[in-house]
């Protein structure tokens, strides 16, 4: 029998809550989200929009240990606020926008993550993850079709083609829970992902890190610090973030070799961070609330539909924590995902669109894996190579500034799914002068004081019909288009963006936007009579500058029921994953560019600097390539030389 913990859980600034124990109400239900952390939780909140009731398996009775994500990014409280319950996050919250970074106790990299003017929320938001969790649990516990169950373990699972069978575990004992789709939001450790003998591909890397949560009274602002090779422990890297209720967040990577046993004895951790408070000039006394040890990854699933199983988040994917992207990622998956399954279930679409779930999101997650990895790389060299260049880049940063940007943090971003079989009219798309392409995001827009576009647009279920009518009355024909789309067998929010002063009838349209300044038709690059059609999870699909009613139906069918070629993209991805680099070509690659008194100076001149730089010679070259790299400029030019030099090396002793 399955024994959560019933006491709740020690800590120095939050109060647990130990739920009753519950089991499902029904033996069936059509969607049951295993998995009560912050991806199963919105991913209810998601499908009950569109009314399709769903219960979710909670395998503990409180909210998660420790600030774990601890980072919210703009696009996730964007989808927060879609779906309705962003306030307390807000209220929560600590929205930040830079970081820096210091290498030998100098300041050497300041980080300005993008904003604009016209973004409602700041690129960042800390909050713990017990406050994510506990604010998406009321939310969930608010809606009569959601039933959070607490205390079930999943400890079993038939897959046929008709639905699935789950094996729940309890304090009273094991039972049968049917499903018609089972969410699999069972984390890192996901115990459907193993039921099904699901294995991830990409790279795990070598090497650990802590991290600490600790109660602290320190006068710093809300940013993103990062110390590279801390005089106390060379090699090494710290990272310090502030979080709500004098809460400090502390990341140290350990030294190869370490165990997770020995990085969590008391006092090896208590030296530790009294080490980074005297870094950041803040010795006071703490509290410890959490510490885990903590491994990066790039791994994902080559599939996340297995029968009637549907992976999401860390069950799916493992990203590292550098950049966010872990939770972030997550919430973009359970947005693409919760749509499609309730249009399955409603039976407002076929079963084939959830192979586009699976085609878009492996896609995002291989492009993630990449990003992440360059990170990890820097953060976390994983060879002699990559430490030898990531040290070169630090030596630089006391004196030169071009190769800053290589210790960006490489933030967790909205994936465009510009190869999507659900997009159309390629050629309608290609005829806007900038805007919002096919595939990508919505943006926002400050409409006026503290009034922006997304607010307009609300957390209405469905897809939504931008319809642009400039500074003139809407015209006949647009108004007609718009009236062919309030009723029919998927929902459609009218959304009409004028700006005629007026133009206030909401006759024709869900919502009336005022577009005085005419911003909203600048950033869509819309002129009267354009239309935009965009997905339920707010990422467009067709854009026309004139649209006709007709096209406008083709469109709406092909985001529906236009899958034909979701395996087409999904085995696309795999061949881009798999293909090997070419062969070298035995042609010479370089051409001559200088003459031959020159090169024998620059031989010279560079023998001699091998010479000078002694037992940094490597890293000395390391630097000189990267410095001769920003100077040639060309990055096709540089990668040709980089390959050129690599040939005929003798092999390796």
């Amino acid at each position: 029998m399955h024994h959560p913990e019933s006491q709740p859980r020690a800590s120095a600034f939050y109060h647990y809550e130990v739920h009753p124990e519950h089991r499902p109400s029904q033996p069936s239900a059509p969607v049951v989200v295993a998995g009560a952390g912050p991806i199963g939780l919105a991913t209810a909140l998601d499908v009950a929009r569109f009314g399709v009731p769903c219960v979710v398996l909670a395998e503990e009775r409180q909210v998660t240990h420790g600030s774990r994500a601890g980072v919210l990014t703009r696009r996730s409280v964007e989808i927060l606020q879609q779906l309705g319950v962003v306030e307390p996050f807000l209220e929560k919250g600590l929205p930040w926008h830079q970081g820096r970074s210091f290498y030998r106790e100098q300041e050497v990299y300041r980080m300005i993550m993008p904003h604009d003017p016209d973004d409602r929320f700041l690129p960042a938001l800390n909050l713990q993850q017990q406050y994510i969790e506990e604010f998406l649990v009321d939310a969930c516990e608010r809606n009569p079709l959601i039933e959070v169950c607490w205390g079930q373990k999943v400890v079993g699972i038939t897959n046929t083609d008709a639905g699935a069978k789950l094996r729940v575990d309890s304090s009273t004992g094991e039972y049968d829970l049917d499903a018609q789709w089972v969410v699999a939001a069972d984390g890192g450790r996901s115990t459907l992902r193993k039921l099904l003998n699901q294995r991830m591909e990409g790279r795990a890397y070598a090497g650990r890190f802590v991290i600490s949560d600790i109660k602290a009274s320190i006068n710093l602002p809300t940013e993103r610090l990062c110390f590279y090779d801390p005089p106390w422990n060379p090699g090494s890297n710290a990272l310090v973030h502030r979080l709500p209720d004098g809460v400090w967040r502390i990341d140290l990577k350990l030294p190869d070799g370490e165990s997770p046993e020995e990085a969590l004895e008391n006092a090896r951790l208590a030296s530790r961070i009294n080490a980074v408070l005297s870094m950041i000039r803040q010795p006071v006394s703490w509290e410890l609330d959490w510490a885990a040890v903590y491994s990066a990854n790039t791994l994902t699933l080559p599939d996340y539909v297995v029968g009637r199983v549907l992976f999401t988040g860390d069950a799916a994917h493992l990203l590292p924590i550098f950049g966010v992207r872990g939770m972030n990622t997550g919430l973009q998956d359970s947005n693409n995902l919760a749509w499609k399954l309730a249009f399955v279930v409603r039976g407002w679409a076929p079963p084939d669109l959830l192979k586009t779930y699976s085609a878009e999101r492996v896609t995002a997650a291989r492009e993630i894996c990449a990003e992440a990895g360059r990170s990890t790389r820097f953060m976390a060299p994983q060879s002699d190579g990559s430490r030898l260049l990531r040290d070169a880049v630090l030596s630089f940063s006391l004196s030169e500034d071009f190769p800053k940007d290589l210790m960006h943090w490489r933030t967790s971003r909205p994936h465009a799914y510009v190869d999507s079989v659900l997009n159309s009219f390629p050629e309608a798309d290609q005829a806007f002068e900038g805007g919002v392409g096919c595939g990508e995001a919505v943006r926002n827009v400050c409409i006026e004081d503290d009034v922006y576009f997304l607010d307009r647009v609300g957390a209405r279920p469905g897809f939504h019909l931008f319809a642009f009518a400039g500074d003139e009355p809407a015209s006949a024909e647009l108004l007609e288009l718009l009236d062919a789309f309030s009723a029919g067998p998927v929902p459609v929010v009218r959304v009409l963006i004028t700006g005629h002063p007026a133009h206030r009838d909401e006759s024709h349209a869900e919502v009336v936007v005022a577009d005085r300044d005419f911003k909203v038709h600048a950033k869509y690059a819309a002129r009267p009579g354009t239309m935009y059609l965009v997905r339920p999870d707010l990422h467009v699909c067709a854009r026309w500058l004139r649209a006709t009613t007709g096209d406008v139906r083709r469109g709406l069918a092909q985001a529906i029921v236009g899958v034909a070629h979701a395996e087409t993209l999904a085995a696309a991805a795999d061949t881009d994953a798999a293909t090997p680099a070419a062969s070298r070509d035995r042609e010479p690659m370089l051409e001559k560019r200088m003459s031959v008194g020159d090169l024998e100076q620059v031989y010279d001149v560079l023998a001699d600097a091998i010479e000078d730089s002694g037992s940094k010679s490597e890293l000395y070259l390391a630097k000189l390539a990267l410095a001769l790299a920003n100077l040639v400029g060309d990055r096709t030019e540089v990668e040709r030389a980089i390959r050129a030099s690599l040939r005929d090396l003798p092999p390796r002793t």
